[in-house]
């Protein structure tokens, strides 16, 4: 009816009139229709700026709530991740470094001397370091290798060959920590600990093929994290606090670093144990067997890397393999050096060859390029050129500069005239320089019979070169200029040929 209607209209409008004005203006701006393009609601700050300064507390408390109701609708990643900004980083897991004293009470730690308790925190900080590498190994499988291989981001092939054989190596080192808890004391002391050693160290023989693996295992995780899936994978679990901030390569490397830190903590046991101790004559016998163990382990070790590379040479040419590839057993020494004319080449300085090759890629697989025909190391020679004693650069750079002065740079050569190849390096420093000079003239002293002492940085006659050999310079990149024309070897007189070997003897090279 008409009074009802006047009834509901007077109450509708006493109930607009208590609604502040602020309010009710933005109630009006929402509800009128318009086609104007308007700013979403997701993208305006606060819903209070949008309103007139009011000293009306239901004003402020409506701003509020709709400040809470902002807060609230938060994705629930921005919502994580505002509280761990709050609350701080995950706290790395740390190493528990507690002494072998330190679990003794006062009057326990007076009775023993001074020598008994560095004698016992050496046996216990073998102790500790098998725990830990025990939950290290642990680690590995259960937070890396079994969630890899259940959601497939490897194969089980893959991860064996990356893995090796973890099921055999943890209880090897839990057999170790058992016979050690056994024969600890009730007062916390292990007597005698050399004859335990003796009968667990063999086992370490199980390492042979992990050692040897090593560098192929390597070459397959790095091609594996190429993989979008594989590299989110080992990010988050760097990322965990479990980690210690060690990547999965880090963890599967502890073994080896392990098996190289058992003579010292032999060594530290026995320093501090009696002359008159039963354990001496065990200990001592413990450390000849430990050190046959990891020669033979770097044996096997060494041969693999070098069968490794050898199998990565790639020939453009048949007549680049040298049969002696096939007698190299040892790769002594190999990295990126540089040309006279600043080319990157990689050398590798086998037992038997040096050999000059160029990184590629084939298939997406990485491989070593042979530049020229390798350098048996009977034949090689060396020489140890000074500092600005030449100019790096090649001819077209030369036409425009002097060159610039080189540092740590050598020359190798073929004493071989049929050969012809003579090489100027460039090394990065002075230190990698002398490296490659030590391993450069032990290789040539075990192949051409020199003296092996020779001391560090000592020049080391050459052998004589053939005084008709002539280098040239149209297919050898690295050869010297010649000091005169190009003459035959037919051509050349008695006292032409003694000039030249006179001059060559002026040289400053050393054999490698």
């Amino acid at each position: 009816t008409k009074n009802n209607l006047t009834s509901h209209s007077n109450h509708l409008l006493s109930y607009f009139k208590s609604i502040p004005s602020g309010l009710l203006i933005m109630i009006m701006l929402f509800l009128e229709p318009s086609n104007k393009r308007v700013r979403p609601l997701a993208k305006v700050s606060s819903l209070v700026n949008l309103m007139s300064p009011s000293k009306n507390g239901a004003v402020r408390r409506f701003g509020q709530t709709i400040q809470s109701l902002r807060s609230d609708t938060k994705s629930p990643g921005t919502t994580l991740k505002g509280n761990s900004r709050s609350s701080g980083p995950t706290p790395t897991k740390r190493r528990n470094s507690t002494l072998w004293s330190e679990t003794l009470d006062i009057h326990q730690k007076s009775t023993f001397s001074t020598k008994e308790i560095k004698r016992q925190e050496a046996i216990y900080e073998l102790f500790r370091g098998e725990q830990d590498l025990i939950e290290d190994l642990q680690l590995a499988r259960k937070a890396y290798h079994d969630p890899m291989l259940k959601l497939s981001i490897m194969t089980e092939e893959e991860l064996a060959h990356i893995f090796g054989d973890l099921d055999a190596y943890i209880p090897l080192h839990e057999d170790l920590l058992i016979k050690l808890t056994e024969e600890t004391g009730s007062d916390g002391t292990v007597a005698q600990i050399g004859q335990i050693v003796i009968d667990w160290l063999p086992g370490l023989n199980a390492y042979r093929n992990y050692c040897s693996n090593q560098l192929a295992a390597k070459a397959l995780l790095d091609q594996k994290k190429q993989d979008r899936r594989v590299q989110d994978f080992l990010q988050r679990c760097l990322e965990s606090p479990f980690s210690r901030k060690l990547d999965l390569w880090s963890f599967l490397d502890i073994p080896r670093s392990r098996l190289v830190k058992y003579p010292l903590l032999l060594r530290e046991i026995l320093r501090h144990t009696p002359p008159d101790h039963p354990d001496v004559t065990s200990l001592e016998k413990a450390i000849t067997i430990i050190q046959e163990i990891l020669s033979d382990i770097n044996v096997r070790k060494g041969e693999s890397e070098c069968q490794y590379y050898i199998d990565k040479l790639e020939y453009l040419d048949e007549k680049q393999r040298d049969p002696l590839i096939d007698n190299c057993k040892t790769l002594l020494c190999h990295g990126e050096l540089r040309t006279k004319s600043g080319s990157r080449l990689h050398v590798f300085l086998f037992s038997e060859l040096l050999v000059l090759t160029r990184p590629v890629t084939r298939n997406d697989r990485s491989c070593f390029q042979v530049c020229r025909r390798p350098i048996p190391v009977k034949d090689l020679a060396l020489e140890d050129l000074q500092d600005g004693e030449i100019r790096m650069g090649g001819s077209f750079r030369g036409a425009f500069t002097n060159g610039e002065k080189a540092k740590n740079v050598f020359r190798v050569s073929s004493t071989d005239a049929s050969h012809c190849q003579s090489h100027t390096l460039h090394v990065s420093d002075v230190y990698h320089k002398q490296q490659w000079l030590n391993c450069l003239r032990t290789a040539i002293a075990q192949q051409q019979g020199a003296s092996p002492d020779v001391q560090e940085g000592e020049a080391v006659p050459a052998k004589r070169r053939s005084a008709a050999r002539v280098c040239d310079v149209n297919t050898d990149e690295n050869c010297p200029p010649a000091s005169g024309p190009k003459l035959r070897r037919q051509t050349l007189s008695k006292s032409r040929l003694d000039q030249k070997l006179h001059e060559s003897q002026k040289r400053k090279e050393t054999k490698v």
